[in-house]
Protein backbone atom coordinates (compact mmCIF):
# COMPACT_ATOMS: atom_id res chain seq x y z
CA UNK A 1 0.00 0.00 0.00
CA UNK A 2 1.38 3.26 -0.68
CA UNK A 3 1.77 6.00 2.12
CA UNK A 4 -0.44 8.91 2.64
CA UNK A 5 -3.97 10.47 3.12
CA UNK A 6 -4.90 9.54 -0.77
CA UNK A 7 -3.89 5.83 -0.09
CA UNK A 8 -5.93 3.38 -1.98
CA UNK A 9 -7.22 6.10 -4.42
CA UNK A 10 -6.58 5.24 -8.51
CA UNK A 11 -5.69 7.27 -11.21
CA UNK A 12 -5.38 7.35 -14.80
CA UNK A 13 -3.73 9.90 -16.15
CA UNK A 14 -3.90 10.99 -19.87
CA UNK A 15 -0.10 12.51 -20.23
CA UNK A 16 -0.08 16.40 -21.46
CA UNK A 17 2.03 19.38 -20.09
CA UNK A 18 1.45 21.98 -17.61
CA UNK A 19 -1.00 21.66 -14.92
CA UNK A 20 -1.90 17.88 -15.26
CA UNK A 21 1.49 16.45 -14.63
CA UNK A 22 1.61 19.04 -11.22
CA UNK A 23 -1.72 17.30 -10.29
CA UNK A 24 -0.27 13.57 -11.14
CA UNK A 25 2.56 14.27 -8.69
CA UNK A 26 0.33 16.18 -6.25
CA UNK A 27 -1.57 12.91 -5.81
CA UNK A 28 0.89 10.51 -5.98
CA UNK A 29 2.75 12.23 -3.24
CA UNK A 30 -0.53 12.11 -0.72
CA UNK A 31 -0.51 8.27 -1.42
CA UNK A 32 -2.56 7.30 -4.80
CA UNK A 33 -1.71 5.07 -7.40
CA UNK A 34 -0.96 7.11 -10.50
CA UNK A 35 -0.79 4.96 -13.51
CA UNK A 36 0.38 7.81 -16.65
CA UNK A 37 -0.90 6.71 -20.31
CA UNK A 38 2.22 8.04 -22.71
CA UNK A 39 1.61 8.01 -26.03
CA UNK A 40 3.72 5.23 -28.00
CA UNK A 41 6.18 8.05 -29.65
CA UNK A 42 7.26 8.93 -26.65
CA UNK A 43 8.43 5.71 -25.99
CA UNK A 44 12.14 5.60 -23.87
CA UNK A 45 11.80 9.86 -23.53
CA UNK A 46 12.11 11.67 -20.72
CA UNK A 47 11.44 15.73 -20.46
CA UNK A 48 13.60 17.71 -18.00
CA UNK A 49 13.39 20.79 -16.36
CA UNK A 50 16.90 20.21 -14.93
CA UNK A 51 19.21 19.86 -18.00
CA UNK A 52 22.11 18.12 -17.86
CA UNK A 53 24.82 20.86 -17.09
CA UNK A 54 27.35 20.43 -14.12
CA UNK A 55 26.92 16.66 -14.88
CA UNK A 56 23.68 16.19 -12.99
CA UNK A 57 21.32 13.55 -13.77
CA UNK A 58 18.00 15.60 -15.64
CA UNK A 59 14.60 15.08 -14.11
CA UNK A 60 11.28 16.37 -14.59
CA UNK A 61 9.98 16.76 -11.17
CA UNK A 62 6.38 16.64 -12.08
CA UNK A 63 6.77 13.35 -13.25
CA UNK A 64 7.80 11.65 -10.17
CA UNK A 65 5.94 8.96 -8.22
CA UNK A 66 3.75 7.32 -10.47
CA UNK A 67 4.41 4.10 -13.51
CA UNK A 68 3.83 4.80 -17.38
CA UNK A 69 2.13 2.68 -19.87
CA UNK A 70 2.68 3.70 -23.21
CA UNK A 71 -1.22 3.21 -25.06
CA UNK A 72 -2.08 4.28 -29.17
CA UNK A 73 -5.53 5.98 -28.50
CA UNK A 74 -6.01 5.72 -32.27
CA UNK A 75 -5.97 2.06 -32.02
CA UNK A 76 -9.27 1.07 -31.01
CA UNK A 77 -7.63 -2.03 -28.83
CA UNK A 78 -6.34 0.70 -27.21
CA UNK A 79 -9.13 2.75 -26.28
CA UNK A 80 -10.68 -0.32 -25.02
CA UNK A 81 -7.80 -1.00 -22.97
CA UNK A 82 -8.10 2.76 -20.97
CA UNK A 83 -11.58 1.73 -20.81
CA UNK A 84 -11.21 -1.32 -19.18
CA UNK A 85 -8.52 0.81 -16.80
CA UNK A 86 -11.47 3.26 -15.86
CA UNK A 87 -13.54 0.93 -14.62
CA UNK A 88 -11.27 0.15 -11.85
CA UNK A 89 -10.28 3.43 -11.20
CA UNK A 90 -11.54 6.41 -9.33
CA UNK A 91 -9.97 9.69 -11.13
CA UNK A 92 -8.93 10.05 -14.46
CA UNK A 93 -7.18 13.55 -15.56
CA UNK A 94 -6.81 14.60 -19.08
CA UNK A 95 -5.35 17.84 -20.47
CA UNK A 96 -6.24 17.98 -23.89
CA UNK A 97 -7.91 21.37 -26.01
CA UNK A 98 -12.00 20.45 -25.42
CA UNK A 99 -13.36 17.95 -27.80
CA UNK A 100 -10.05 15.96 -28.06
CA UNK A 101 -11.03 12.87 -25.55
CA UNK A 102 -14.60 12.75 -27.02
CA UNK A 103 -12.80 12.19 -30.47
CA UNK A 104 -10.53 9.76 -28.99
CA UNK A 105 -13.15 7.49 -27.27
CA UNK A 106 -12.06 8.30 -23.92
CA UNK A 107 -14.15 11.25 -23.19
CA UNK A 108 -16.38 11.89 -19.79
CA UNK A 109 -19.92 9.63 -21.49
CA UNK A 110 -17.48 7.13 -22.87
CA UNK A 111 -15.37 6.74 -19.08
CA UNK A 112 -18.88 7.18 -17.17
CA UNK A 113 -20.26 4.12 -19.58
CA UNK A 114 -17.78 2.40 -17.55
CA UNK A 115 -17.65 3.54 -14.17
CA UNK A 116 -20.63 6.04 -12.88
CA UNK A 117 -18.76 7.10 -10.40
CA UNK A 118 -15.97 7.98 -12.07
CA UNK A 119 -14.73 11.57 -11.43
CA UNK A 120 -13.22 12.89 -14.85
CA UNK A 121 -10.77 15.79 -14.19
CA UNK A 122 -10.23 18.51 -17.12
CA UNK A 123 -7.35 20.55 -17.04
CA UNK A 124 -7.01 23.08 -20.07
CA UNK A 125 -5.98 26.99 -20.45
CA UNK A 126 -9.20 28.89 -21.11
CA UNK A 127 -11.86 26.41 -19.96
CA UNK A 128 -14.25 23.82 -21.81
CA UNK A 129 -16.35 26.89 -23.30
CA UNK A 130 -16.11 30.14 -24.33
CA UNK A 131 -15.02 31.74 -27.54
CA UNK A 132 -11.05 31.28 -26.45
CA UNK A 133 -11.92 27.63 -25.45
CA UNK A 134 -10.40 26.15 -28.85
CA UNK A 135 -7.59 28.58 -28.82
CA UNK A 136 -3.67 27.90 -28.09
CA UNK A 137 -2.26 29.09 -25.27
CA UNK A 138 0.49 28.77 -22.48
CA UNK A 139 0.45 29.99 -18.58
CA UNK A 140 1.51 34.01 -19.97
CA UNK A 141 -1.19 34.04 -21.80
CA UNK A 142 -3.76 32.95 -19.33
CA UNK A 143 -1.99 35.62 -16.73
CA UNK A 144 -2.47 38.27 -19.61
CA UNK A 145 -5.75 37.74 -19.90
CA UNK A 146 -6.29 37.80 -16.34
CA UNK A 147 -5.80 41.74 -15.93
CA UNK A 148 -3.35 40.24 -13.33
CA UNK A 149 0.23 40.20 -15.20
CA UNK A 150 -0.48 43.95 -15.80
CA UNK A 151 0.05 44.98 -12.53
CA UNK A 152 2.92 43.02 -11.72
CA UNK A 153 6.41 44.64 -12.24
CA UNK A 154 8.71 48.15 -11.41
CA UNK A 155 7.15 51.16 -11.69
CA UNK A 156 8.01 52.39 -15.59
CA UNK A 157 8.94 48.96 -16.70
CA UNK A 158 7.43 46.06 -18.24
CA UNK A 159 4.94 42.89 -16.32
CA UNK A 160 7.04 41.21 -14.82
CA UNK A 161 6.75 37.18 -15.73
CA UNK A 162 6.15 35.55 -12.43
CA UNK A 163 7.67 31.86 -13.98
CA UNK A 164 4.76 29.48 -14.95
CA UNK A 165 3.90 29.62 -11.24
CA UNK A 166 0.37 30.95 -11.41
CA UNK A 167 -1.45 29.55 -14.32
CA UNK A 168 -0.07 26.36 -14.62
CA UNK A 169 0.75 25.21 -10.97
CA UNK A 170 -1.60 27.31 -8.43
CA UNK A 171 -4.33 28.24 -10.84
CA UNK A 172 -4.40 25.11 -12.59
CA UNK A 173 -2.93 21.87 -11.20
CA UNK A 174 -3.71 23.23 -7.82
CA UNK A 175 -7.32 23.69 -8.16
CA UNK A 176 -7.66 20.94 -10.15
CA UNK A 177 -6.72 18.91 -7.21
CA UNK A 178 -8.64 20.44 -5.36
CA UNK A 179 -11.91 19.96 -7.66
CA UNK A 180 -11.01 16.22 -7.88
CA UNK A 181 -11.39 15.71 -4.09
CA UNK A 182 -14.19 17.91 -3.64
CA UNK A 183 -15.81 15.58 -6.17
CA UNK A 184 -14.35 12.28 -4.82
CA UNK A 185 -16.14 13.15 -1.57
CA UNK A 186 -19.60 13.72 -2.84
CA UNK A 187 -19.24 11.12 -4.61
CA UNK A 188 -18.19 8.91 -1.32
CA UNK A 189 -21.22 10.51 -0.22
CA UNK A 190 -23.49 8.85 -2.46
CA UNK A 191 -23.60 10.90 -5.44
CA UNK A 192 -22.23 10.24 -9.23
CA UNK A 193 -19.16 10.78 -10.54
CA UNK A 194 -18.82 14.20 -12.75
CA UNK A 195 -16.47 16.30 -14.68
CA UNK A 196 -13.87 18.81 -13.01
CA UNK A 197 -13.29 22.12 -15.57
CA UNK A 198 -10.24 22.94 -14.27
CA UNK A 199 -8.98 26.29 -16.84
CA UNK A 200 -6.37 27.84 -15.62
CA UNK A 201 -7.67 31.17 -16.55
CA UNK A 202 -10.35 30.71 -13.65
CA UNK A 203 -7.80 30.15 -11.34
CA UNK A 204 -6.05 32.47 -11.71
CA UNK A 205 -9.00 34.95 -11.84
CA UNK A 206 -9.73 33.31 -8.14
CA UNK A 207 -6.63 33.71 -6.72
CA UNK A 208 -6.10 37.23 -7.81
CA UNK A 209 -10.00 38.11 -6.15
CA UNK A 210 -8.78 40.25 -3.65
CA UNK A 211 -7.40 42.44 -6.29
CA UNK A 212 -9.88 42.72 -8.45
CA UNK A 213 -12.23 43.92 -5.52
CA UNK A 214 -9.26 46.31 -4.27
CA UNK A 215 -9.69 47.89 -8.11
CA UNK A 216 -13.51 47.93 -8.25
CA UNK A 217 -13.60 49.96 -4.85
CA UNK A 218 -11.40 52.34 -6.03
CA UNK A 219 -7.80 51.30 -3.59
CA UNK A 220 -5.80 49.94 -6.18
CA UNK A 221 -3.44 52.24 -7.84
CA UNK A 222 -2.90 52.31 -11.56
CA UNK A 223 0.48 51.38 -12.79
CA UNK A 224 2.59 48.89 -11.74
CA UNK A 225 5.25 49.63 -8.82
CA UNK A 226 2.29 51.83 -7.02
CA UNK A 227 0.58 49.98 -4.71
CA UNK A 228 1.63 48.11 -1.39
CA UNK A 229 2.22 45.00 -2.54
CA UNK A 230 3.49 45.69 -5.89
CA UNK A 231 6.53 47.23 -4.51
CA UNK A 232 5.25 50.58 -4.44
CA UNK A 233 5.33 51.00 -0.78
CA UNK A 234 8.92 51.55 0.93
CA UNK A 235 8.67 48.96 3.42
CA UNK A 236 7.28 45.98 1.27
CA UNK A 237 9.85 45.48 -1.87
CA UNK A 238 13.59 44.12 -2.76
CA UNK A 239 16.64 46.23 -2.21
CA UNK A 240 19.87 45.92 -3.56
CA UNK A 241 23.38 45.29 -1.51
CA UNK A 242 26.67 46.80 -1.43
CA UNK A 243 27.83 43.41 -3.32
CA UNK A 244 25.18 43.27 -5.95
CA UNK A 245 22.68 40.77 -3.56
CA UNK A 246 19.09 41.63 -2.98
CA UNK A 247 17.73 42.23 0.77
CA UNK A 248 13.75 41.32 1.07
CA UNK A 249 11.53 43.66 2.94
CA UNK A 250 7.88 43.43 4.29
CA UNK A 251 7.27 45.06 7.45
CA UNK A 252 3.62 45.83 7.05
CA UNK A 253 2.94 46.23 10.78
CA UNK A 254 3.75 49.09 12.49
CA UNK A 255 6.10 47.20 14.69
CA UNK A 256 7.75 45.62 12.17
CA UNK A 257 8.56 49.02 10.52
CA UNK A 258 9.73 50.23 13.53
CA UNK A 259 12.08 47.50 14.00
CA UNK A 260 13.28 47.82 10.40
CA UNK A 261 14.24 51.59 10.88
CA UNK A 262 16.52 50.73 13.35
CA UNK A 263 18.82 48.16 11.98
CA UNK A 264 19.17 50.48 9.44
CA UNK A 265 19.96 53.01 12.11
CA UNK A 266 17.44 55.41 10.30
CA UNK A 267 15.78 57.94 12.52
CA UNK A 268 12.79 56.82 14.42
CA UNK A 269 11.01 59.48 13.65
CA UNK A 270 10.73 58.26 10.18
CA UNK A 271 8.12 55.32 11.08
CA UNK A 272 5.50 58.30 11.20
CA UNK A 273 5.29 58.48 7.65
CA UNK A 274 5.10 54.87 6.81
CA UNK A 275 1.41 55.27 4.86
CA UNK A 276 2.00 58.39 3.85
CA UNK A 277 2.24 57.73 -0.03
CA UNK A 278 3.79 61.53 -0.81
CA UNK A 279 6.89 60.47 1.35
CA UNK A 280 6.93 57.07 -0.23
CA UNK A 281 10.07 57.83 -3.14
CA UNK A 282 11.77 59.79 -0.54
CA UNK A 283 11.77 56.72 1.98
CA UNK A 284 12.58 54.53 -0.46
CA UNK A 285 15.55 56.44 -1.54
CA UNK A 286 16.76 56.59 2.13
CA UNK A 287 15.97 52.81 3.04
CA UNK A 288 17.75 51.72 -0.52
CA UNK A 289 20.95 53.81 -0.09
CA UNK A 290 21.31 52.52 3.59
CA UNK A 291 20.90 49.05 1.66
CA UNK A 292 23.65 49.89 -0.74
CA UNK A 293 26.41 50.57 2.26
CA UNK A 294 26.68 46.70 3.65
CA UNK A 295 26.82 43.72 1.51
CA UNK A 296 23.78 40.92 1.90
CA UNK A 297 25.81 38.52 4.00
CA UNK A 298 26.15 41.89 6.46
CA UNK A 299 22.69 42.69 6.52
CA UNK A 300 21.68 38.93 7.10
CA UNK A 301 23.67 39.39 9.92
CA UNK A 302 22.27 42.33 11.47
CA UNK A 303 19.05 41.15 10.96
CA UNK A 304 19.48 38.24 12.21
CA UNK A 305 17.04 37.88 15.39
CA UNK A 306 15.24 41.12 14.85
CA UNK A 307 11.79 41.24 13.90
CA UNK A 308 11.79 43.11 11.10
CA UNK A 309 10.54 40.80 8.19
CA UNK A 310 13.72 41.20 6.17
CA UNK A 311 15.00 38.52 4.78
CA UNK A 312 18.09 37.59 2.19
CA UNK A 313 16.84 36.34 -1.40
CA UNK A 314 18.52 33.80 -1.95
CA UNK A 315 19.27 31.89 -5.36
CA UNK A 316 18.15 28.49 -5.89
CA UNK A 317 21.31 26.65 -4.72
CA UNK A 318 21.38 28.81 -1.74
CA UNK A 319 17.69 27.65 -1.03
CA UNK A 320 18.53 24.26 -1.43
CA UNK A 321 21.00 24.19 1.29
CA UNK A 322 19.19 26.90 3.88
CA UNK A 323 19.64 26.04 7.63
CA UNK A 324 15.56 25.76 7.51
CA UNK A 325 14.95 23.64 4.75
CA UNK A 326 17.28 21.16 6.21
CA UNK A 327 15.74 21.08 9.46
CA UNK A 328 12.56 20.26 7.96
CA UNK A 329 13.99 18.30 5.33
CA UNK A 330 11.73 20.66 2.59
CA UNK A 331 13.76 18.90 -0.04
CA UNK A 332 14.76 14.87 -0.57
CA UNK A 333 17.27 13.27 -2.63
CA UNK A 334 15.22 11.46 -5.10
CA UNK A 335 17.36 9.49 -7.79
CA UNK A 336 20.03 12.00 -7.60
CA UNK A 337 17.97 14.64 -8.01
CA UNK A 338 16.86 17.39 -4.49
CA UNK A 339 13.12 17.94 -4.83
CA UNK A 340 10.73 19.46 -3.05
CA UNK A 341 8.98 17.53 -0.34
CA UNK A 342 5.53 16.48 -0.41
CA UNK A 343 3.29 19.08 0.89
CA UNK A 344 1.57 19.41 2.98
CA UNK A 345 2.71 17.57 5.92
CA UNK A 346 -0.36 15.28 7.98
CA UNK A 347 0.53 13.94 11.60
CA UNK A 348 -1.03 10.76 11.16
CA UNK A 349 -0.46 9.45 7.25
CA UNK A 350 2.66 11.37 5.97
CA UNK A 351 3.17 11.43 1.93
CA UNK A 352 6.30 10.61 0.58
CA UNK A 353 7.74 10.49 -3.42
CA UNK A 354 6.83 7.06 -4.82
CA UNK A 355 9.70 7.35 -7.41
CA UNK A 356 11.90 8.92 -9.36
CA UNK A 357 10.26 9.81 -12.77
CA UNK A 358 10.37 7.17 -15.12
CA UNK A 359 10.77 6.82 -18.81
CA UNK A 360 7.98 7.07 -21.09
CA UNK A 361 6.20 3.69 -21.32
CA UNK A 362 8.94 2.33 -19.05
CA UNK A 363 6.14 0.50 -17.14
CA UNK A 364 3.57 -1.36 -19.55
CA UNK A 365 4.62 -5.09 -18.57
CA UNK A 366 4.75 -4.27 -15.09
CA UNK A 367 1.61 -1.99 -14.47
CA UNK A 368 -0.65 -4.02 -16.80
CA UNK A 369 -0.77 -7.42 -15.30
CA UNK A 370 -1.33 -5.47 -11.48
CA UNK A 371 -3.93 -3.49 -13.11
CA UNK A 372 -5.79 -7.03 -14.08
CA UNK A 373 -4.61 -8.05 -17.46
CA UNK A 374 -3.16 -11.39 -18.03
CA UNK A 375 0.70 -11.99 -19.65
CA UNK A 376 -1.38 -13.18 -22.66
CA UNK A 377 -3.76 -10.05 -22.81
CA UNK A 378 -0.88 -7.79 -22.75
CA UNK A 379 0.93 -10.26 -25.40
CA UNK A 380 -2.20 -9.52 -27.65
CA UNK A 381 -2.45 -6.32 -26.94
CA UNK A 382 1.50 -5.62 -27.78
CA UNK A 383 1.09 -7.35 -31.29
CA UNK A 384 -1.98 -5.36 -32.26
CA UNK A 385 0.13 -2.34 -31.76
CA UNK A 386 -1.88 -0.66 -29.43
CA UNK A 387 0.61 -0.75 -26.53
CA UNK A 388 4.59 -0.24 -27.05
Amino acid sequence: MNAGPLAGLKVIELAGIGPGPWCGMLLSDLGAEVLRVDRPAAVGTMRTDLGAANGRQPAFVNDRGRRSIAVDLKHPEGVDLVLRLVEQTDVLIEGNRPGVAERLGVGPEDCFARNPSLVYGRATGWGQDGPLSQTAGHDLNYLATSGLLATMGPAGGAPAIPLNLLGDYAGGGLMLAMGLVAALWEARNGGPGQVVDASMLDGIALLGGVFYGQHQAGMLRPGRGSNTLDGGAPFYTVYETSDGGWMAVAAIEAKFFAELLDVLDLAPELAALQWNRAEWPSLHAKIADTFRTHSRAAWEARFDGREACTTPVLDLDEALRHEHAAARASFVPVDGVLQPAPAPRFSRTPGAVQGPAVPAGADTDTALPDWGLSDREVAALRASGAIV
